[in-house]
Parts: structure tokens; sequence; C-alpha cells
């Protein structure tokens, strides 16, 4: 089973994959980010809300024109304004909700993406396609193929990391490695205790020192190499070999927050979500290739009740990190080369569900990027005068990972792996290069 980058690169085995080769050697174009941070809202929030303003919403409560009698997963009634006011924010002068005071500080490094449009309405293929691109599960996480195609970094720790608190089993498909051998996939860590010896469980021993597990594990590979040298290649027993050397590796200080000043700690505040941003930078700064993290176990921004106080509350949690993340990134001269990526799987309807709630919304929605290559204090594409449809320089999901996979020097029609008897790719048979939003 081979893998291949494309004309003039070569097929190389999932074997040589294992080494660690330096991904430069395998780059389609120069990249322009390292890295990628994923923050997901997951639930999906409502545009309207934060960097697509509609007065026509307020214009015409209550109303249902003709533009918004579209098919949604629920029944939805007259339009529902959204009371948060906007401001232009930056030397840019992008509008930026007032539920995001300390994010507008940093909107001239943002790019806001209006016209985002997904395939299905329902939670499950929509959070497929938006994190494995197809709208079924058993395929390849993007975190996969971003591994995949560009190497680890660092041998020393696990080159994807999912952080999501709580025992989220539902989603585990979300950062599968599929068909690719199991070092692929994402090394998922509930952050819901900050305890280094909890985050990843039965990680240390207590009866056996490092000094001798190190010794352990090198036994172990010097054993398992002369088993494979008489039976030939195994790909799952060098994937367990390469898990077993990235625990050991993992009992460092990479995940122990104590270890950082208490400013910055401040800077970036409590609770899960800050406690994940904040690791999220530790983690790419030692070299982790895609951090995702979870906004919450399940769908927290799935508001199909009482959406304006909810929504209150999920702002309030999300901003102050995210500003400090974008923040930190940039003091420490890692925010040109690593990609830091905000949105759900969808979008929520500007009209009401419930009098108080709104429904899914797969017809346009917003999502923004940062860093890594991207034109900061910029809107790209529109939506709709209310805010349903996306309707200008439309983005589809195959196009946001073919973008992505440019930023980080991948040509996406050429980063394939051949599985079963035929070409699996990110973008299916799909996708394009959104070079507007490029710097």
């Amino acid at each position: 089973m081979l893998h291949s980058l494309g004309a003039g690169i070569g097929a190389l085995g999932a074997a040589e994959l294992l080494q660690g080769d330096e991904s430069a050697a395998r780059l389609h174009f120069p990249a322009r980010a390292k890295r990628v941070i994923h923050l997901f809202m997951n639930g999906g929030p409502f545009q309207g809300d934060f960097f697509d303003p509609k007065p026509a919403l307020e214009k015409f409560a209550g109303e249902r024109p003709a533009e918004v009698d579209l098919r949604t997963e629920r029944a939805t009634a007259g339009l529902l304004p959204s009371p948060f006011k906007f401001q232009p924010a930056g030397q840019s002068g992008v509008p930026v909700s007032e539920l995001l005071p300390n994010l507008a500080r940093h909107i001239d490094e943002i790019c806001v993406l209006r016209s985002l449009y997904t395939d299905n309405p329902n939670h499950g293929p929509a959070l497929y396609l938006m994190n494995n691109g197809t709208i079924t599960p058993r395929r390849l996480s993007m975190g996969s193929w971003f591994l995949y195609g560009l190497g680890r970094e660092n041998e020393n720790l696990p080159g994807y990391v999912v952080l999501c608190p709580g025992r989220p089993v539902r989603f585990s498909v979300l950062w599968t490695s599929a068909f690719l051998p199991g070092e692929f996939q994402g090394t998922y860590i509930n952050h819901s205790d900050l305890n280094p010896q909890k985050l990843i469980p039965y990680l240390r021993n207590a009866d056996v020192s490092i000094d001798e597990q190190a010794k352990q594990i090198a036994l172990l590979r010097r054993l398992n190499e002369a088993h494979l040298e008489q039976r030939g290649g195994d790909r799952a027993l060098e994937a367990r070999l390469k898990a077993m050397e990235s625990a050991f590796h993992m009992q460092t200080e990479a995940f122990d927050l104590t270890r950082e000043p208490q400013a910055i700690r401040d800077e970036y505040g409590s609770g899960h979500f800050a406690h994940g941003c904040l690791m999220a930078r530790r983690l790419v700064e030692r070299g982790v290739r895609f951090v995702q993290v979870y906004y919450g176990n399940g769908q927290p921004w799935d508001t199909h009740n009482d959406h304006h106080n909810a929504v209150r509350k999920l702002a309030g949690d999300i901003d102050q990190p995210i500003a400090a993340l974008l923040g930190d990134l940039k003091r420490r001269g890692l925010l040109d080369d690593t990609l830091v990526i905000w949105g759900g799987e969808f979008g929520r309807t500007p009209t009401s569900e419930n009098g108080s709630g709104r429904d899914h919304n797969h017809y346009g929605f917003t999502m923004w990027l940062a860093g890594g290559g991207v034109r900061g204090g910029t809107t790209y594409g529109a939506t709709d005068e209310f805010g349903f449809r996306a309707v200008e320089n439309r983005i589809h999901i195959h196009d946001l990972h073919a973008t992505i996979l440019y930023l980080l020097g991948l040509d996406h029609e050429r980063l394939t792996y051949r599985y079963a008897g035929r070409d699996f790719r990110l973008t299916d048979v799909h996708g394009r290069v959104v070079r507007e939003v490029l710097a």
C-alpha cells in the first residue's frame, strides 16, 4: 500500500513514513504555515452574532420574507434579530460584535470568511465533513492528512493532539486515522483535570522509574525489530512501537500548565477552553503539527432554545482565551507560521425556533483564519441581507480544506492515499484554493 505526493516527489512506503523523515522534501509549494490550531465551536455559532452584522433582521423582525423560506432541519418562524451591537475594530475597521471585546483588538490579524456552506444540516454528517472531508464516518481526519503529508517536527511528542473535555466517545471518529497507520490518528487528551498525572490515563508507572522505563522501551524495540526481520513488515506493530515511544516521551512538561508564569495563565483565564488554548500554544511551540481545541463535550453551541442568553455565556468563555492565544503566538514569533482556525460545523438560522432559539443552518455561515499566511484585517464573501445563505464568493468545506493544505505547502489534488483499489484525498474530487485570502 503506497501513498503518492505527486510527480517528482515519488512514492514512499508506510514504513519509511514512520521514520520521521524531514517534511520539507515532500512539500509541493513553499509552506506559509508549519502548524495548525483549530478552535472548534461544536454545535454551530450564529454568524450574525459575531462577525456578520445584519441590520435587516431588526428592520424585518418577526417577518418571514421569501429569502428565508428555506428548508431547515426543524421548523422555524420569523426573523429573529441579534441584540448585540457591532463596532469597527482595528486599523482595518472590520466590524466585530460587542460580545468579543478582547478578540476585537486582534482583528487586524484575522481574515473573516463570511460565505462558508456545507452539505447537510445534521450534526453528524456536518461534523464528519468539517473534520474528515466526507459526510460519512471512517475516513481520515484532516489532522491525519496534515501529519501524513508533513511528517512530525518533534519525535518526542504526538504530531496531532485533540483537547476535548470529558469522555467524548461519539467524537472519536473525528480524529481517526482510518486506513492509515495508527500513529497518524489524533492523540486525545481530556483536559478537564489539569493534574499532569491525570491528563493522560496510565501514562506514568508508579513502580518503575523513568530510566527503567527507557530501558524497557529499548528492549521492546530490539525484540520487535527482530520479530519484524523474521516475518516482514507489520504496520500494526510499527504503529504500536511508535505509540509506546510517544507515550514514554509524553511524560514531560509539555502538558503541565503549572510551569507557565502566573501572569500568562491569568492572561488566558480559567476554564477548560482557556486551558485548552494555553495548552495548544505550549504544544505547537514544541513542534506538534495540529492541535484541535473543542469547546466542550457534545454540541454546546447548539442553541435551539434561549439563544441570546446562551451565546452571552459562550462568547464570554472564548473571548479572553482566543485573544490571549493570538497575542501570545504573535509575541513569541509563532503567529506568522501558525494557522489558527475558528468555527463550527455549520451556522444557525436568522429565523427563530421555539420563539427564542435558532436551528442549524448549512446554507451560509462564518469562520475565520489568522496567521499562517492569510490576509489579516479582511473579510471575504457575503451572505444575503438576512445572513441565511452564502451568495458571494461562496466557500465549500472542500475549498476550505484545499486552502489550509495549500498554506501548509501541500496540493490537495496530489496529497492522496491508495486504499482498496482507489485513491483517496481530503477534498474528495472537489475543492479550490481560495487565493484571495492569502497574504
